[in-house]
């Protein structure tokens, strides 16, 4: 809105209104803004869900400080969603096809994380949405982004070519198609040659190759979208766990989204140029400020949980974001506790079952999952003594702290394995 409003007004010479023009401005705005929401209204809305009774209900895990969390105000994710959209709504170009993609993936999700809560919380059914709904729905998410990047003609790339010295086989210079293309490419770690093209695993479907290729690109966003959504809701059972997480992995997205459309830094890092991806800047800025500003109330001990309404909603974000700037194939890397998270949960669930057949009773792996879980529990007998380190519980911020700790790691990382090669 402000945007284009701003551009009128440079037009007629306004003195300032040419700021505007800047990204470096408009995302250091919206961060600041989305800082100032979200601390602004999060008091009147966890006073208001205090006041319609929305409390957490609390399972009797074990854990030491478990159950002073009964009567939590949840559903706070409501706040991290109003902090995104607003001054996304002011200080982005809302024509930009990424914005609308992203709006639509934090209302999507953000309604269907609403939905499992209220059944949750109002309802008393502990299930909520039940799992195949919850799925068909992050199922037809990545269905509609996939279609909309393959099929609109406003996301195009530049791919990046290199120029090498045939005598050293160094690379010289990056230089770009000087025209913008349609692609199913991607950017893929640790190799040379850093471009993947989905359409080269489908090879085999001859003339129907550009069919066959959009429907491998839609099912990769769909597995990516409903993974890490649903990693990030496990990631959730701590004190601003999920909320500090997400706020590290969105500033590395925010990098990466300015390097990859702006041709200088993107020629550096040796990746492909997508025009129009500099909003995505904006976006980033008011997920990281909606994060930050939800800590204020979430980081330990928590006023509020952000409930499924902001759990997936922040999986779903993240998901969709690196998708769009073809970054997907860093995720296991840039969202590595959200996936440790979730292998944590596979493996003790298959080796439950496993030895529960084999032996007639099931035999646990970790202490506690999701993984968050095995550092708070006590050493048990039942499980063998090398997987019951750490004999004794370990507090719920220092916890906290050290996995936002990998997590900055983990994002570095990320980065830098553009330049490693």
């Amino acid at each position: 809105m402000l945007y284009d409003l701003f551009n009128y007004l440079d037009q007629i010479d306004l003195p300032g209104a040419g700021v505007f023009k800047y990204i470096s401005f408009r995302g250091i705005s919206a961060l600041v803004f989305s800082l100032l929401i979200s601390t602004m209204i999060g008091r009147k809305i966890i006073n208001k869900l205090q006041s319609l009774q929305v409390g957490e209900t609390i399972r009797n895990l074990g854990v030491e400080g478990q159950l002073s969390k009964e009567g939590t105000p949840t559903m706070g994710g409501i706040i991290i969603i109003i902090a995104i959209i607003i001054p996304v709504f002011l200080f982005a170009r809302l024509n930009n096809i990424y914005v609308i993609i992203m709006l639509i993936t934090t209302v999507w999700l953000g309604t269907l994380g609403f939905a499992d809560d209220y059944i949750k919380v109002f309802k008393k059914d502990k299930q909520g949405v039940r799992g195949r709904f919850k799925i068909v729905a992050q199922v037809g998410l990545g269905l509609i982004v996939g279609i909309i990047l393959f099929l609109s003609p406003a996301v195009v790339i530049q791919e990046n070519m290199e120029v090498r010295n045939e005598v050293e086989n160094v690379i010289e210079d990056v230089t770009y198609q000087t025209h913008q293309t349609k692609s199913t490419q991607t950017t893929i770690p640790f190799v040379k040659n850093n471009n993947l093209d989905y359409a080269q695993f489908v090879g085999w479907a001859g003339k129907y190759k550009t069919e066959a290729a959009c429907m491998l690109f839609v099912l990769v966003v769909i597995f990516i979208v409903t993974a890490v959504s649903n990693g990030a809701n496990l990631t959730d059972g701590l004190d601003g766990l999920a909320a500090g997480s997400s706020a590290i992995i969105g500033v590395a997205l925010g990098i990466l989204a300015y390097t990859s459309s702006h041709i200088r830094f993107a020629s550096f890092l040796n990746i492909m140029f997508i025009p129009g991806a500099e909003e995505l800047v904006v976006f980033a800025a008011a997920f990281i400020g909606a994060t930050i500003g939800f800590l204020w109330y979430n980081a330990y001990p928590a006023q509020v949980f952000m409930g499924d309404t902001g759990s997936l909603t922040l999986g779903g974000i993240i998901a969709v974001f690196s998708i769009i700037i073809r970054k997907e194939l860093l995720l296991p890397i840039l969202c590595g506790i959200f996936l440790v998270e979730s292998l944590s949960v596979m493996i003790q669930v298959a080796w439950f079952k496993y030895t529960k057949n084999k032996y007639g009773e099931g035999r646990r792996i970790f202490k506690m999952t999701p993984l968050h879980h095995h550092f708070q529990k006590k050493g048990n007998d039942g499980i063998q003594a090398w997987l019951q380190k750490p004999l004794n519980a370990v507090p719920e911020a220092k916890i906290v702290i050290r996995f936002w700790l990998i997590g900055i790691v983990l994002a570095a990382i990320a980065l830098v394995t553009l330049k490693i090669r």
